[in-house]
């Protein structure tokens, strides 16, 4: 056990720190871990300051307040767009990374216009309506027939989300930049957990960024959509498990 190191673990999109409770069972005894509420999510306030940099800012006030000068953060969805502006912003205090569901590329086209439509679904019907609606899609069609108890949990979990912070996260991924050179500078460690069912960042659109940084660890997670953390726990907690031990490994042989 070596927990020089932090682990940092970000929710994304519509979700809060209590998505990782699986994996911080299976972790806690094991590394020392950060697990925040983004601020809109959870019990943290609604900041002006939605964009992911202004995310990353937020996490890195969380560090400072806990006198923590370097992590290791993995961040699922929108955690992984907020773990990579923390790395351009702040590229010291990032000693590895990880993009759980994840993308380094900017919107498509297309995608902007989706986001924009789940804008103007939330103004007309607000939260609730928008989770019961979205929620079944992050998950695998297997994960959805075999265990529906963990859509439904979901839905439970987050109907009450604040429809002012899901807009502002919306406007702020369409706005956010291609950060595809933050992988390629990167100098250590990067996880990639890829679902190979997942409809929100399809496999072929992960592996296309797998080549970027110098030093990958990839996973592909076969049965599982876009909540791999859910749909395959277990195995989402040892690799978790194994890429932070692997970072600690290698650090202690190069130095």
């Amino acid at each position: 056990m070596d927990k020089t190191v932090p682990l940092v673990l970000l929710h994304g999109f519509a979700e809060d720190s209590s998505l990782w409770d699986r994996q911080k069972e299976y972790l806690k005894d094991k590394h020392r871990l950060i697990i925040p509420d983004l601020p809109g999510s959870g019990s943290a306030p609604l900041d002006s300051d939605t964009s992911m940099e202004g995310l990353a800012t937020a996490v890195k006030a969380r560090l400072d307040a806990e006198n923590i000068e370097q992590c290791i953060m993995v961040g699922h969805s929108m955690g992984g767009y907020v773990t990579l502006a923390f790395a351009e912003l702040y590229p010291d205090r990032i000693k590895a990374l990880g993009l759980f569901h994840s993308t380094s590329y900017a919107d498509t086209e297309e995608k902007k216009a989706a986001r924009r439509k789940g804008i103007e679904f939330i103004q007309k019907n607000g939260a609730a309506p928008f989770i019961r609606q979205s929620t079944p899609n992050l998950f695998s069609e297997s994960s959805r027939q075999e265990h529906p108890e963990w859509v439904a949990d979901l839905i439970q979990r987050y109907s009450n989300f604040d429809p002012d912070a899901l807009i502002q996260y919306y406007e702020a991924m369409i706005r956010r930049p291609d950060r595809s050179h933050v992988l390629r500078n990167f100098k250590g460690p990067v996880l990639f957990v890829i679902g190979g069912q997942d409809s929100a960042v399809p496999l072929t659109t992960s592996l296309q960024q797998c080549h970027m940084p110098s030093i990958a660890h990839i996973h592909i997670l076969k049965d599982a959509g876009h909540m791999g953390m859910i749909e395959d726990s277990n195995r989402a907690g040892q690799i978790l498990d194994n890429f932070t031990q692997a970072f600690h490994n290698f650090t202690k042989d190069h130095l």
